[in-house]
């Protein structure tokens, strides 16, 4: 695996800062754009871009508070997800196009994100051209019976103690959902598990504000879930691929 340099990319609303880790092996590679949790960016968000590159995938993680200050972003970003449009998501498109363009991708380009980037990762499951959505406790929204009948593959990994709305119930609602439509899904279910099962965050990248979110959602990082849910997502993205790159 061969980590870059951080980028910038072109947007409607300015350069947007990415984290780009590119395979060892020979091009071309299938995409995937890394969305973050709160926390933002991270050295946690550029070692799971690494772990992809690992496994074969072109990986490129955008900031998407780069533009203003975490609160301010925050606010756009949860306004956004309701209606599956808006700044938050031209910009996660802006990410997606790059790989598209990039002369060492194949043109088929995946999901991955992570609470927050969890519930940007279904939220894009249906109607922005992604041909495969990997979905750690993110979430389950409301409306979602109204579009998951024409959602990509969803792969989904949950704490099975995270008794928030990004949680355990979400997660079997997911499954639920996309068993009922016939989507290709693995949604699992880790016994146990709190929140943020697989985000290992360094002490420097929490602010004072999630490490308190930390406490009350009960997030831990658990080694062994992570483990598996990688090898689950890796081999899912592999197993689906479509026919051709979407539009």
């Amino acid at each position: 695996m061969e980590t870059r340099p951080q980028i910038e990319i072109a947007t409607g609303n300015g350069l947007m800062p990415a984290y780009t880790a590119v395979p060892t092996t020979a091009p071309p590679w299938p995409g995937v754009v890394v969305i973050h949790d709160f926390t933002g960016m991270s050295q946690d968000l550029r070692s799971h871009a690494d772990w992809l590159a690992g496994e074969g995938f072109l990986a490129i993680a955008p900031d998407l508070y780069y533009w203003g200050s975490r609160l301010r972003c925050l606010r756009t970003i949860m306004r956004d997800l309701g209606p599956r449009r808006g700044r938050t998501f031209d910009d996660i498109e802006a990410a997606r196009q790059w790989l598209r363009e990039h002369d060492g991708c194949t043109g088929v380009v995946r999901v991955v994100g992570f609470c927050m980037g969890g519930g940007y990762a279904i939220a894009l499951a249906e109607g922005h051209g992604f041909d495969a959505s990997a979905v750690n406790y993110g979430g389950c929204p409301s409306d979602a019976m109204d579009w998951l009948p024409r959602a990509c593959p969803v792969v989904g990994s949950f704490g099975g103690a995270d008794t928030s709305p990004l949680g355990a119930r979400a997660g079997q609602r997911l499954d639920r959902l996309l068993t009922e439509f016939d989507v290709p899904h693995d949604v699992k279910i880790y016994p146990g598990t709190g929140h943020g099962l697989m985000n290992d965050h360094a002490p420097e990248d929490q602010t004072l504000f999630l490490r308190f979110l930390a406490r009350v959602s009960g997030k831990r990082y658990d080694e062994v879930s992570t483990q598996d849910a990688r090898q689950r997502i890796a081999e899912f993205f592999t197993e689906h691929l479509r026919s051709h790159a979407p539009s």
